[in-house]
This record gives C-alpha cells, sequence and structure tokens, in this order.
C-alpha cells in the first residue's frame, strides 16, 4: 500500500459504521476504494464473493490460498474487515462464514455494470464548450498553486520565490499550521520535521495529507464529512479536460470547490460560473499510477507525460560541497534549508553542508534521514553511476551531527505480556507482525509492544471463541 493510500486508509478506520454505511451508498466511493486501498489478494477475495448468493464458509476460503501465504490471506481478510467490507456471519449449527457488506457490494456492483440515476461519477456541463479551458492551462493552474502551497512552507529561509507564483488564502495557512507542517513566530514561518517529510513524498501523497487535514477540520467549518469524502472520491473518476456541473452538488461540495481551487486541485473559471473542471492532482486521487518524488520533477511528470526531465540534479562531493542543476526556487530553498549556499548561477547553485547548517534543520524538526533521502532522491545521473553514490563520510556525518542532541526517541503503544505459555505468546505476536504494527518483542519473556491494540485484542478474542468451539 502507498504512503497516500495508507494516510486516507488511516482516517478512514477510524470513522464509525453509520458513516461507513453512508458512504457505500456511493457507487463512486466503493469503487474508488476497491480501486485504491486494496491490495490484489483482497481483491480477488471481493470479485470473488460478489455475485454469491450466500456466505463462504472459512474453511472455503482458506481453500484458495496457498498454506504458504497464509501471512497474505491474513492481512488481507484483517484490512477487508478494517474497512467494513467483510463481516464474519456465525449462525446456529452452520461454519462461520464470510459476507460482503452491504451498502458496499451492491454500490461496487453498480459501478462495475453501469445504470441507476446516482451520478456518483459526476455529470458532465452541457456548456463547457464556451471558453473551454485546456489540459495544459488546468496543468499550469495546478502547477502554480501547488508549487505556491510548497514554496509558502520553505521560501522562509531567505531564498526568495517566484513572484508570478500563487497568492494563498488565509484558508490554506490556517490548514498547513493546523497540520503541524508549518510552524508560525510572528511574521516568520518554518517548516516542522512533518512538514519536511511532507516535502519530499510524492504530489499524490502530498495532496491526500493535505485532504486528511481539509476533512479532520471540515466539522469545525460546520461540514459534512461524509459530502466531503464523497466528493473527493468521486473526483478521482472524472476525466481531464472535461466540464462538469455544479446543479447535483450539495452545499459541503460547492463550498469545497473554493476552497480546492486554492490548493489547484478545481479550477473555475470564476466562482459563480455553472461548471467546475478537476486538474490532474484530482484526477489522480484514487490512481497510484503517478509516483512522483517533488513538486518540480513531480510534475514534470505527471502534468507533462511526455516530458523526460525527472531527473537528479544533486552532485555531494566527499568535502560535503553540494552542487544542485536546477533553477527552481523551490528547490532551492529546500537545499538552503540544511545547507549553506554561496553561489547561485542561472542554471546551478553551489554550497556546503556544515555542522551549523545541518543542526540548524534538525532544530527545525528536520531529521538526518530525512535529509539523506532527499540527497538520495535528487542525486545526478553522473552519481548513480557507483554502487554507493552517496559518500559514506557524508552520510554518517549527517547522522552523527543530529545523534550529538538526541539520545532516545519514544514511540507511543501498548505493552502485551503475561501470556500463559508459548502457544498463547505466538499466535497474537505472529499476528501483529503481519498486520504491520508489531515495534518490539522479548519471547523469552513472552512480552510484544505494538502501536496499535484493537485488531491484536479482536485476534485475541477470536482465537477465544474458536477454543471454545472447539472445546
Amino acid at each position: 500500500m502507498s504512503s497516500s493510500s495508507m494516510r486516507s486508509f488511516e482516517y478512514l478506520e477510524s470513522l464509525p459504521g453509520t458513516v461507513f454505511n453512508r458512504l457505500y451508498k456511493q457507487p463512486s466511493t466503493a469503487l474508488a476504494i476497491f480501486r485504491r486501498m486494496l491490495p490484489q489478494l483482497a481483491k480477488s477475495f471481493v470479485m470473488a464473493m460478489l455475485y454469491m448468493p450466500r456466505p463462504l464458509p472459512v474453511a472455503d476460503l482458506d481453500t484458495w490460498v496457498r498454506p504458504g501465504s497464509r501471512r497474505e490471506q491474513n492481512t488481507a481478510i484483517d484490512l477487508l474487515e478494517r474497512l467494513q467490507i467483510l463481516k464474519r456471519t456465525a449462525e446456529p449449527n452452520k461454519p462461520r462464514s464470510y459476507v460482503l457488506t452491504n451498502p458496499f457490494a451492491a454500490s461496487l456492483r453498480q459501478a462495475l455494470t453501469g445504470g441507476g440515476n446516482h451520478r456518483s461519477f459526476g455529470v458532465p456541463s452541457r456548456t463547457h464548450a464556451e471558453g473551454q479551458v485546456t489540459k495544459a492551462q488546468l496543468d499550469d493552474f495546478a502547477r502554480r498553486q501547488w508549487e505556491g502551497v510548497l514554496g509558502y512552507m520553505v521560501g522562509s529561509t531567505g531564498v526568495g520565490l517566484n513572484d508570478e507564483g500563487a497568492k494563498l488564502s488565509l484558508a490554506v495557512k490556517h490548514l498547513l499550521k493546523y497540520g503541524r507542517l508549518v510552524e508560525v513566530r510572528g511574521r516568520s514561518v518554518d517548516i516542522t520535521q512533518d512538514g519536511f517529510a511532507f516535502v519530499l513524498q510524492e504530489v499524490n501523497a502530498q495532496v491526500w495529507t493535505i485532504l486528511i487535514l481539509y476533512l479532520e477540520n471540515a466539522e469545525e467549518l460546520g461540514m459534512d464529512r461524509v459530502d466531503v469524502l464523497s466528493f473527493l472520491f468521486m473526483l478521482g473518476s472524472l476525466e481531464l479536460g472535461q466540464g462538469y456541473s455544479k446543479a447535483n452538488l450539495t452545499d459541503t461540495q460547492l463550498q469545497m470547490l473554493l476552497d480546492l481551487g486554492d490548493f489547484g486541485i478545481i479550477y473555475q473559471n470564476t466562482p459563480d460560473s455553472d461548471s467546475y473542471y478537476p486538474t490532474r492532482l484530482a484526477t489522480t486521487l484514487t490512481s497510484d499510477a503517478a509516483a512522483l518524488r517533488s513538486a518540480t520533477a513531480g510534475f514534470d511528470t505527471a502534468l507533462r507525460p511526455s516530458n523526460n526531465d525527472d531527473k537528479g540534479f544533486v552532485v555531494v562531493e566527499t568535502n560535503y560541497r553540494i552542487y544542485a542543476y536546477t533553477s527552481s526556487p523551490l528547490q532551492i530553498a529546500i537545499l538552503s534549508l540544511f545547507t549553506r549556499l554561496s553561489t547561485r548561477y542561472p542554471n546551478m547553485v553551489s554550497g556546503k553542508m556544515t555542522r551549523e547548517s545541518v543542526r540548524r534543520a534538525i532544530s527545525m524538526g528536520i531529521t538526518g534521514d530525512q535529509i539523506i533521502d532527499f540527497l538520495y532522491t535528487h542525486a545526478h545521473p553522473q552519481m548513480r553511476k557507483n554502487a554507493n553514490f552517496l559518500p559514506p563520510t557524508v552520510v554518517d556525518q549527517i547522522r552523527l551531527w543530529q545523534i550529538e542532541g538526541e539520545r532516545m526517541k519514544s514511540t507511543v503503544g501498548f505493552l502485551f505480556k503475561d501470556f500463559l505459555s508459548a502457544a498463547e505468546y505466538e499466535g497474537p505476536c505472529q499476528h501483529a507482525g503481519d498486520i504491520g504494527v508489531l515495534k518490539w518483542k522479548n519471547d523469552a519473556k513472552r512480552m510484544f509492544f505494538v502501536t496499535r491494540h484493537e485488531h491484536v485484542a479482536a485476534y485475541l478474542k477470536s482465537q477465544k471463541e474458536k477454543r471454545r468451539e472447539g472445546g
């Protein structure tokens, strides 16, 4: 699962069942979640059960998977249950079974076969030909607005960003502060550790991070979060360059058009126009096809698929000097967060990483591993000809500069202990590892530590029920 899928999945998992019930009434939502958030094995289970007239016994499902793939099977089943797509049934004198939940199953069938008057995939505008916006114009608008957001986050470092960039609204700045991507101290805006991690993500993951923050803030704005979620999933199914009518949108979704326009996700000729256009940032929401690594290189790939300029631009020498072959003000601003820049040419900047410049970045919350990841991701093709293209002395020194002020890292979670036997301990411990929540274990003392306890507890409960049935 990609990082953007994981972020949206974690938000969905926290929602109550009544919200899922309303969400899954929209075929576009059911299809988007099926396409984006499910691994291939989970998709296979859903498609195999979609038209089954009766529940599928657990023993029958087990025969579909090879014995050596039980871990993948458990992960897929756990994911489907957490998204409330699959549930277990236990009727008297009948074997335990699985069944797809409704309305998810009904909506997915409708999305795959068509029909109905739900209009959850948008209504094309009949008047969009008048003053029609081209794909190139939509791409330029999305690029300008999104780079304006990133420029605001890193542009306070003294490197001048393009004056032609987007002017951010107060709502956008509030959302970035609310998400702790930036810290505002008077007139100073500093990027945080989370903000730098955000900048390093592919563009699709960045967009989903912003949208999750928007969702978390929706109720404070008096918005219905089901309307918000349904609209976001619908955007991923729309066609780039096609205008869509506003006539069937709710009041919440009409307000969203204005807010999403600030981020370059939606374009409108004027706020009062009868139609809106999704940009490429919107139409790729439910697709992992574009794995974009940065704002500049990423947009060159996503917004101009025929362009082959998505190459590294950073050269790092063993003496800590850096040469960056770029004219992007945004990339230069990111470099200046941890580099003392000394020279700037039309197509290149140079500087040096020093203890002071790296420690300054660390004091802002940026980690040494994040700096190394940035240099690794954007390494120049000439450097990539070597096996270890980042000089080991530079990598080690960045980490040493970080640990000068750090000796311990804490992780919030839950400790499971006091198991009566090794067999009782090994099952839930292995299950925690399978679903990716296990952080530490001690087999000798029969103890393990997890970041989330709900599904481990559910596993223990299901094992207890199995023993009761077998006894």
